[in-house]
């Protein structure tokens, strides 16, 4: 599913426009995005947590020479499934 999917079928379930689907889609997004470039968690009771974890520098190989490869540190994202959305899935 994509972006355009999730946004109608948030429209079908809510009875929205497509239009304001979307933008409701956008502003959940964006929030999340916000929040966690600040430095903060989300938290969804029942779906799970979004969170932000510092990946260490490391040296890697280049598969085709065979060089050492310097990989600087960085943030990624981290998203850990909360019970209900595990119940969901295992039922």
């Amino acid at each position: 599913m994509n972006k355009n999917e999730l946004s109608a079928a948030v429209a079908e379930k809510t009875g929205l426009g497509k239009g304001d689907a979307a933008s409701a889609v956008d502003a959940v997004f964006d929030t999340i995005t916000s929040t966690l470039k600040s430095g903060g968690d989300v938290r969804i009771l029942g779906f799970g947590n979004f969170s932000v974890n510092d990946r260490a520098a490391t040296t890697g190989r280049n598969p085709l020479t065979g060089a050492p490869v310097d990989i600087p540190a960085k943030k990624v994202a981290k998203f850990s499934a909360g019970k209900g959305l595990k119940d969901a899935l295992n039922s």
